[in-house]
């Protein structure tokens, strides 16, 4: 069996790494002009992720890993997972509509918790275990943006009612 480099110490870094602090950073920046020049459609974007994150991640258990090991994949992973977040958070061209960002976001967990059933099956428990935890991060923002976009709605169905009623603020009754 080829070395494993992506030991616990080191998995659930990158995991939370990827699935919290580069999201809040895109968060945080989402009105650079930078992200219009670097944004890649949804369609683009989470393929690349998954499949970026399961060569980062199981590269050497399937002597796919790059010469450089970590040092190349890590780098090549945080750009992947940037250009994934774009669509969801940043005000771009290929920003999705709140049912899109919900389906892009509920899609993207499983298929990001994959690489590390397969390191859990390959018999790294607790690394791959650590990584499925690290990436909880997406699944919560799934159900965030959910939770946002249905409280949305109903705010802009009850002054649409309002509105027809001839009624004001319905916030004030």
């Amino acid at each position: 069996m080829p070395r494993l480099s992506r030991s616990l110490p080191h998995t659930a870094p990158s995991a939370v790494l990827v699935a919290a602090v580069v999201p809040a950073a895109v968060c945080c920046l989402r009105r650079s002009p930078l992200w219009e020049r670097i944004g890649v459609p949804a369609g683009v974007a989470l393929p690349l992720l998954v499949l970026t994150h399961a060569w980062a991640v199981l590269g050497d258990i399937v002597d796919l890993a790059p010469p450089g090991g970590a040092l190349v994949a890590e780098p090549v992973l945080l750009a992947s997972a940037v250009l994934f977040r774009l669509p969801a958070v940043a005000r771009t061209r290929h920003r999705l509509d709140d049912p899109g960002r919900c389906l892009y976001l509920f899609l993207a967990a499983p298929l990001l918790d994959l690489p590390a059933v397969g390191m859990v099956a390959a018999g790294h428990t607790a690394a791959g275990l650590a990584m499925i935890v690290g990436m909880l991060p997406v699944g919560i923002a799934a159900a965030a943006v959910t939770w946002s976009w249905v409280n949305r709605e109903e705010r802009e169905a009850l002054a649409d009612e309002a509105a027809h009623l001839g009624g004001g603020d319905p916030v004030a009754r």
